[in-house]
């Protein structure tokens, strides 16, 4: 480990994997350090992401690959089906990862490309001079050492503590957290090839339950609803214990995980003087989906990419880094964030027999393309009668 890099990287997520890799690439000296033990492990999420975003970033490989994913369904509170197939559902279907594996062949290519990477290395305060973030102390094998860097990039995940220390408010609302529990099934009879989402008051108030395919008898079945609705009897791994028992009593649990995700807008301000704030400790986690794999590796890149343009420039200012804070917001990816958060704001009201309803009006029906927009705008075509109350979503899409 040496005392000093050019970027230093805090997490060895998807984010801060691609951080490091991207600027390695471009010649710069660049660190991560992850404060567990293993790359990847424990996993955190329901491991699924788009097939087109993840070609954006190396091809896909079967050594990481859990499931291909060729179908999409949405159940409604009183079962009705809406049911998505891969030539209709476009980007909104994917691959299911193994992440133990897809976060270490990502840290891999960094290291290839001349990062270095220290696991169980954990910061444990800034380094801040003259209002400006310089590095970070870390603890490695009980010992603590200063590591300084021209820019230090958070990737430190949900629960994020870099960028609150470094004077970031980064304070979330309860209501904004998603309080989730998953369990890894095997044993159990699935479509091998379907992500299916159920909603409702009784399997996930407010949130959803997913059954992510990952094999021909496995799934990641989790639930995740608001931490405000979390209460004695109603919390996430309570609705999941109940699923399970009532649709696969057969299965066997050979993992589980529980945490939170945030369905909130992103930071108001992902810079600051020689810090960038990426993936989930960004929040850029899409507020319908919960999904945030593919946007996590969009800003770890697009923020090396900057940094290394400060760097050359020799000045690591807030100023010098915004054109990252501008570039994702005004992305496809941030303008999705956006319209994503205005349409999960108006979803959450619902009730189950509204969601019915809507459901009811578009189930059957050929849609020439799918995705989360035509979706709802096709749901606004079917419902004349509820254009008054529609007109929040309307408005919503832009």
């Amino acid at each position: 480990m040496k005392s000093e890099y050019d970027i230093l990287v805090i997490g060895g997520g998807p984010g801060g994997a691609l951080a490091a890799w991207t600027a390695a690439k471009a010649g710069l000296s660049a660190c991560i350090i992850e404060k567990r033990p293993a790359i990847g492990a424990p996993v955190r999420c329901a491991e699924g992401i788009g097939k087109e975003l993840l070609k954006e970033f190396m091809e896909p490989d079967p050594r990481w690959i859990s499931a291909d994913i060729q179908r999409a369904r949405i159940v409604a509170p009183d079962g009705t089906s809406i049911a998505l197939d891969e030539g209709r559902a476009g980007t909104e279907v994917g691959y299911v990862l193994d992440r133990k594996f897809f976060d270490r062949e990502l840290v891999w290519k960094a290291s290839e490309a001349g990062a270095d990477v220290f696991v169980k290395t954990r910061a444990v305060a800034p380094i801040i001079e003259e209002g400006r973030v310089c590095g970070a102390t870390v603890e490695f094998c009980g010992k603590r050492c200063a590591i300084r860097a021209k820019v230090t990039i958070a990737a430190d995940g949900v629960e994020s503590k870099f960028a609150r220390w470094c004077g970031i408010d980064t304070t979330l609302p309860l209501r904004e957290m998603m309080s989730c529990a998953q369990y890894l099934v095997t044993g159990i009879d699935i479509d091998p090839h379907s992500n299916d989402f159920y909603l409702g008051e009784e399997v996930a108030p407010q949130g959803y339950l997913w059954v992510f395919a990952k094999g021909e008898r496995s799934a990641n079945i989790g639930v995740g609803i608001p931490a405000s609705k979390s209460k004695p009897g109603m919390r996430a791994k309570d609705y999941l214990d109940r699923f399970m028992k009532e649709r696969y009593p057969e299965g066997r649990i050979i993992e589980c995980v529980f945490g939170g995700d945030p369905v909130s807008r992103p930071l108001p301000c992902t810079v600051a003087d020689g810090l960038m704030i990426v993936g989930d400790a960004a929040r850029v986690v899409d507020p319908i989906t919960g999904g945030g794999i593919g946007n996590a590796m969009i800003t770890g890149r697009m923020a090396a990419e900057v940094a290394a343009k400060a760097i050359a420039a020799g000045d690591a200012s807030k100023a010098a880094l915004m054109p990252y804070d501008e570039g994702w917001r005004s992305s496809k990816m941030g303008r999705t964030l956006e319209r994503n958060y205005r349409v999960k704001e108006y979803f959450i009201t619902l009730s189950d027999e509204k969601m019915n309803t809507l459901a009811r009006s578009i189930e059957g029906i050929n849609f020439s393309e799918i995705t989360v927009m035509a979706l709802l705008k096709e749901i606004i075509k079917r419902n004349p009668k509820l254009l008054l109350e529609l007109k929040h979503l309307k408005d919503s899409l832009g």
